[in-house]
């Protein structure tokens, strides 16, 4: 059945994530609407990582830009809605846990001629204090679909009353990774431009509101890295709220912490799978890291993405620059990889396959 779907995204991790499930949608012949929000004010580096993935450039793009998290979530609820409007009824997918999630979600369901989904449903952190976990929390109960990347995932879900529209179809994070994978270590030449060698050097990200809005943090943060770099070479591309706050707080790079701007998605990802380790507090990162091999360490005290822990490919090391130093140096000491997690999917076909045979299956609005 011809339906029209619309993507809503404005991060990164969205683009990303969804990637599979467009690409997918697109190569059924339905109509594909890709609206971009702006969330991150580094547009240009959004349509890069559309080119990374052979994705189509939006439809509409509305810049919205930083602010608050109410006011940035306002202006995504007006624009996406004003598309929905002008555009007509569809199938609205948004993916994940950010402000555009949350805006794209409730712009949609605030219209009844729209079937909303979302993608990467029922993680929890279970720390309120992140505006991540809330922005999840609405989306499930709001959306008329939940698509789940884990067990634990639907378990969540069906706590909270919502097993009936909830799927397990597995990570399409983990899908968009090794689908690109073998192209970004083909295409990137961002190792030999950096002078770093396969497993000789460690990765760092750093951008959650948590560890970059408050200094103490941030520095202890930093601390942990700088300190880390004086054993081994750590690259730290800098997310640009970290950015911002590694400026205010006065921080300065050590000549072995290599400090590079935001990367596209492929360079990243060559990074990700040659590094010895990587320090993260992104989930999506941990996510990958664990299909790659590479030892990730959390910089949080809790993680949506347990079955990293439980699998022994991640631990949560916190903000305490002591306890990095002791849980990574002892890494460091033994020298072996962690061996990649198998890939089985819950359905027996990659989660966009799922997820597009079920909307194309389903009536029409």
């Amino acid at each position: 059945m011809d339906e029209r779907c619309y993507f809503v995204l404005g991060t990164r991790p969205e683009i990303v994530k969804l990637s599979p499930v467009i690409d997918g949608w697109i190569k059924s012949g339905q109509e594909c609407i890709i609206l971009h929000t702006g969330q991150h004010q580094l547009s240009e580096m959004a349509q890069v990582f559309l080119d990374d993935l052979d994705l189509p450039v939006p439809t509409r793009t509305f810049n919205v830009g930083p602010d608050t998290h109410s006011r940035q979530v306002a202006r995504i609820i007006n624009g996406v809605e004003d598309a929905l409007t002008e555009l007509g009824p569809g199938i609205v997918v948004v993916q994940g846990d950010t402000n555009s999630t949350l805006g794209g979600a409730i712009a949609a369901v605030s219209q009844k001629n729209h079937f909303v989904i979302h993608v990467e449903s029922g993680c929890r952190s279970f720390n309120r204090q992140m505006p991540e976990e809330i922005n999840r929390i609405v989306v499930d109960h709001a959306c008329d679909l939940l698509f789940a990347a884990t067990a634990a995932d639907v378990d969540n879900l069906r706590r909270e009353g919502l097993n009936d529209r909830s799927r397990l179809v597995g990570s399409t994070g983990v899908e968009a990774c090794l689908r690109n994978v073998s192209k970004a270590t083909e295409k990137s030449q961002l190792m030999s431009r950096l002078g770093v060698k396969k497993r000789e050097f460690g990765l760092a990200t750093v951008h959650r509101a948590q560890n970059t809005e408050d200094g103490p943090t941030l520095t202890r943060i930093f601390q942990a890295l700088t300190d880390l770099a004086m054993r081994t070479p750590i690259v730290f591309p800098v997310h640009p709220r970290t950015a911002l706050a590694i400026k205010n707080n006065d921080l300065a790079f050590p000549p072995s912490l290599i400090r590079t701007p935001p990367l596209r998605y492929l360079d990243f990802l060559a990074l990700l799978s040659n590094a010895r380790f990587i320090l993260t507090d992104s989930g999506g990162v941990q996510e990958e890291a664990a299909y790659l091999g590479t030892r990730c360490f959390t910089l949080r005290d809790e993680t949506e993405w347990t079955f990293t822990l439980d699998a022994g490919v991640n631990t949560l090391v916190g903000t305490d620059p002591g306890r990095i130093m002791d849980v990574v140096g002892r890494d460091l000491e033994l020298g072996t990889p962690p061996s990649p997690l198998r890939v089985r999917w819950p359905t027996g076909k990659p989660p966009s396959e799922a997820i597009v045979r079920e909307l194309t299956e389903r009536e029409s609005c």
